[in-house]
């Protein structure tokens, strides 16, 4: 996330759950300030059961936590690539929304949460203001995060998200109409892999 009222934000999340229910990955996709671009999916592995791998790749031409969110910034919708971002890990307080629709609130007597984690790495570009927009984009060795092979998931990739769309997505903006009153974001029109 960066910083501000008009801030930069890729969330990666998990909503706590009711005993007996799954857990949600929620993500969304902020820019400028505004975010409305949640998908929610249920994970297809208990992420409790041990430590996992996850990445969230940011690059030019798309972002992929676990979904795909691709830059059409040329055509009118707008990406986040204009400010440096800091990564952030918490644990915090969204009983008002996340549980069953913020149905379901904390129980303090269960506390204290932790979380862990371990082998941390934040690959990035540095920022070093308004003229890294430019030179995190170059296409250059240094710059492995724009080579070809990043550009695009492969074919495989794509079976994998379509996968884990199909079977474990349980909320995409792009399908609520109702929450839109019919006037749907123009992204949700274009190719997402």
């Amino acid at each position: 996330s960066s910083t501000g009222d008009r801030h930069d934000e890729i969330d990666f999340e998990f909503l706590g759950n009711v005993s007996g229910q799954p857990y949600i990955i929620h993500t969304n996709v902020f820019v400028q300030g505004n975010g409305s671009r949640e998908q929610q999916f249920y994970p297809w592995f208990d992420p409790t059961a041990d430590y996992h791998n996850y990445t969230i790749h940011w690059n030019p031409a798309a972002i992929v936590p676990i979904r795909v969110y691709r830059n059409y910034e040329s055509q009118g919708v707008p990406f986040p690539n204009k400010q440096g971002m800091t990564v952030y890990s918490s644990l915090w307080n969204a009983d008002n929304w996340a549980t069953r629709g913020g149905l379901e609130k904390i129980d303090w007597n269960s506390a204290p949460f932790v979380a862990k984690y371990r082998d941390f790495r934040a690959r990035a570009c540095r920022w070093n203001g308004p003229s890294s927009i430019n030179q995190c984009a170059v296409n250059s060795p240094a710059n492995w995060w724009t080579s070809p092979e990043y550009k695009q998931l492969s074919y495989a990739k794509q079976g994998q998200m379509k996968w884990v769309r199909d079977n474990y997505m349980m909320y995409d903006y792009c399908r609520d109409y109702k929450r839109f009153n019919g006037n749907m974001p123009p992204e949700c029109f274009k190719p997402q892999f």
